[in-house]
């Protein structure tokens, strides 16, 4: 190890960039512990109580806006993005085609934050062999870090009006992870001109309009919220206009200007498996548990569980042409054992005319 001195940490941040490209990640910037006015948002967000069921989201105090409360003695943030986006890709074809189930382009490969992590943890290392002395910790969502806001600030974008970080020359089909250090690393200039303008192209295809205005997003209307993070009913009054997006939507993104200059990932991980860039509804309606374990293992959609996955599929199928397809695959759910699963299939069925 080299002695730590001024000089190596003024010209580290060139090499770790350098070591974090070698690790696949698409971009990185440094920046100080300080989340500005996006701590502000967040509270008054939370004070709204657009966080629905996310508790956790209102958890932990300061720790998620404050990262020196989270870990004692950070003094910058090193943040990372990853691109994601699968290529080739038809989103689109998906999402006009009303027997087809639409999964977000984020989950329809393995899950990214074991890679992430430990690529993360390889970078804290390379690191701490140039410049000892110093304490480094890697998150992947997996602590309460206002991750977006903290990349804004390290210069790696801004953050547009559906709240997610779009970089000018990558759009915001990407992940984000962080390293918080205790090294006095030099820092990046935040990014913080936003470039969205008088676009509201994100916030007028909300096909439930969530968005309460630039930047002000009601998550308990929210596709992404709906299908993932809700435990139980999904509202009567959304799940028409849910279409056939059964885990989490794109529709924002999708739709704005900046994701042309959005990269297809080179990661093997994030291409889709098992179909499910691509998958009829009726088809992963009659998945069996077993099924279900085997082929979301290692993927994100694990998390709401097989029956959030009937369920989400229900509502799919009942927004769904009323095919012979269609039709026999709900009256094969009519009778699930969980009462989340019959109620959401019966609305799917008296939805057919049955």
């Amino acid at each position: 190890m080299t002695e730590t001195t001024d000089q190596n940490l003024t010209h580290l941040p060139e090499m770790i960039g350098k070591w974090a490209r070698e690790l696949g990640f698409s971009d990185l910037g440094i920046t100080h512990p300080d989340t500005g006015p996006h701590a502000q948002r967040l509270q008054n967000w939370l004070d709204d109580g657009f966080h629905g069921e996310m508790g956790y989201m209102a958890d932990h105090g300061d720790k998620r806006y404050t990262p020196q409360s989270l870990v004692e003695g950070t003094r910058r943030v090193i943040s990372v993005r990853l691109d994601y986006l699968p290529a080739p890709d038809s989103p689109a074809q998906v999402l006009t085609n009303p027997e087809k189930a639409y999964v977000t382009r984020y989950a329809v490969g393995r899950d990214y934050h074991k890679l992430m992590r430990k690529r993360l943890a390889t970078l804290a290392k390379k690191i701490d062999e140039a410049v000892s002395g110093y304490e480094y910790r890697a998150f992947v969502d997996s602590a309460p870090v206002l991750e977006r806001a903290l990349a804004q600030r390290a210069g790696l974008g801004w953050i547009g009006k559906n709240n997610m970080l779009i970089h000018p020359k990558a759009g915001s089909f990407f992940f984000l992870g962080e390293i918080f250090t205790s090294a006095p690393l030099p820092v990046d200039e935040p990014f913080e001109k936003e470039h969205c303008g008088s676009c509201a192209a994100c916030l007028d295809i909300c096909p439930t309009d969530a968005f309460e205005g630039p930047h002000r997003l009601d998550a308990r209307k929210c596709i992404s919220y709906l299908t993932i993070e809700l435990s139980g009913s999904i509202p009567v009054e959304l799940r028409e206009k849910m279409g056939n997006r059964v885990f989490g939507c794109d529709d924002c993104q999708l739709v704005c200007p900046w994701n042309k200059f959005s990269k297809p990932t080179a990661e093997t991980d994030f291409q889709p498996r098992h179909g499910l860039d691509n998958s009829e509804l009726a088809t992963l309606f009659l998945w069996t548990e077993k099924e279900f374990l085997k082929r979301t293992e290692g993927s994100a959609i694990r998390r709401t569980g097989y029956q959030g996955w009937l369920r989400n599929l229900a509502v799919g199928l009942g927004n769904a042409p009323s095919t012979i397809a269609v039709i026999e695959a709900l009256k094969q759910r009519a009778d699930h054992p969980s009462d989340l699963v019959r109620e959401h299939v019966q609305w799917a069925l008296q939805r057919h005319g049955l």
